[in-house]
């Protein structure tokens, strides 16, 4: 079968389908700025498969259908989200990934990567400050590594089986937190909302008036999540009064760092979140911001073995680890694992230090160029210390918000714009995330005329 490449030679086919798939790819990208963010039609190919299985090239013409009608996260317009566009070094990992197809269950099926693995989660939590015991796991997204947080937590706090446990949380924080409730079979009156101030961070009033409540109502409380970089201002709770408090009242800290931990990596930007290092636990998506292909996400704690303690149940059909205490598979809720640690570390490899420095300075000058270019005459401008700023007219009423971000939102990607449409706090807004190294001086312009424009 000429379906697997050879292992006895180099397959010439299999070289010829690579070289012509990444031409394919080349071209997609390059002709980027030809189009829009947005595809404006495009039809898929057949989903199911011929009896007979097709042949490379009409493989590649299925491919290149797909391709047309997909998202270009290379477009300088393409603001809406946290989704830059790929490093090329992550890409090639993506495939080197692929290729190798290990498995981070275990040890012997991945015997390199898994130590690549722990060596560089251990090297991230040490650039969050966090202590020599540190370490961590890559997980398939951010929403995964804060269920697997309040797991660890839970299980830390002895309210395992405990169904007047609850966790505080920021009105703000990420509706993943809201989900691994659910999936921990809690009752949604759990999750304990903590109101935030004017800045959109934590009010520590608030989260000692809760936690009071919390006791004289009988319950337990086993975790506080704050956020370093909320999802519509960028927003960063103050964590090192939180940890103070955590500390004093046996609670576990952990901090939804999915969008600001990457901050940590370079010494001009890390007292952005300076205080990280006093968490339990930490989530990080360097996908967010670092061109790291999808998915690219960790969960770092400060005691490794909190993790095995939590998720470990034995693996008698495998090989004992030969160089670690415990297996990929027990530190986690995965089971397989691909060897995505890969493009991670090949692509900040690729960047280096310096260039990790630039892309994080880089956003950040293109949200406070964007902010000073805004007439707050006529917009209500948010944002926090990260690249994320939101708008709406600073005199309108909700309803007339909500007409404005439709029709403006529709008027920006007629000029090849793409922002998101948030709602916070019953008012829909537009969001950009600064991310984007394509976007220029040029572009922040054109957008900021347009918004300005527009009431």
């Amino acid at each position: 079968m000429d379906f697997f490449a050879s292992p006895d030679h180099p397959d010439p086919k299999f070289k010829s389908f690579l070289e012509d798939a990444c031409s394919s790819l080349c071209n997609w990208i390059s002709s980027t700025n030809q189009k829009g963010p947005l595809p404006l039609l495009f039809d898929l190919p057949e989903v199911e498969p011929c009896l007979d299985g097709l042949p490379p090239e009409q493989l590649l013409e299925d491919l290149q259908q797909l391709m047309s009608g997909s998202y270009h996260s290379s477009h300088p317009g393409a603001l809406a989200h946290l989704d830059p566009p790929p490093l090329t070094g992550s890409i090639i990992g993506e495939l080197i990934c692929a290729g190798l197809n290990n498995n981070l269950l275990a040890e012997e099926l991945s015997p390199s990567i898994t130590k690549l693995e722990r060596s560089l989660c251990k090297w991230i939590a040490g650039k969050l400050g966090m202590p020599s015991t540190s370490g961590g796991v890559s997980t398939s997204g951010g929403s995964l590594a804060n269920l697997m947080a309040l797991l660890v937590a839970r299980s830390n706090s002895q309210l395992l089986y405990d169904s007047d446990a609850v966790v505080l949380v920021s009105e703000e924080a990420h509706v993943s937190i809201t989900r691994a409730i659910s999936v921990m079979g809690l009752p949604p009156e759990a999750v304990r909302e903590i109101l935030t101030d004017d800045d959109g961070r934590i009010d520590m009033r608030s989260l000692k008036e809760q936690f009071a409540k919390i006791k004289s109502h009988g319950k337990k409380c086993f975790a506080v999540v704050a956020t370093a970089g909320t999802t519509v201002r960028g927003a960063i709770d103050p964590l090192a009064e939180i940890s103070e408090f955590c500390k004093v009242e046996n609670l576990w800290l952990h901090v939804d760092a999915a969008i600001g931990g990457v901050f940590a990596l370079s010494t001009s930007t890390k007292n952005l979140v300076a205080d990280l290092s006093k968490a339990n636990s930490v989530t990080v998506n360097p996908q967010k911001l670092l061109g790291i292909t999808k998915t690219s996400s960790l969960l770092l704690v400060a005691h490794l073995e909190d993790l095995f303690k939590c998720f470990s149940t034995g693996f008698p059909y495998i090989e004992p680890s030969s160089e670690f205490q415990f297996q990929g598979g027990e530190i986690g809720l995965q089971g397989s694992r691909p060897a995505e640690i890969i493009k991670l570390w090949i692509g900040l490899k690729q960047l280096g230090q310096k260039g990790i420095q630039l892309l994080l300075e880089e956003s950040l000058s293109r949200k406070q160029s964007l902010f000073e270019k805004l007439d707050c005459r006529k917009l209500k401008l948010i944002t926090g210390p990260l690249h994320l700023i939101a708008v709406t007219p600073r005199y309108a009423t909700n309803v007339e918000a909500d007409h404005w971000s439709l029709s403006t939102k529709a008027r920006l990607l007629e000029s090849n714009f793409m922002l998101s449409r948030p709602k916070y706090h019953r008012r829909h807004y537009l969001k950009a995330v600064m991310g984007n190294p394509h976007t220029k001086i040029s572009h922040i312009e054109e957008l900021s005329d347009i918004l300005n424009q527009s009431i």
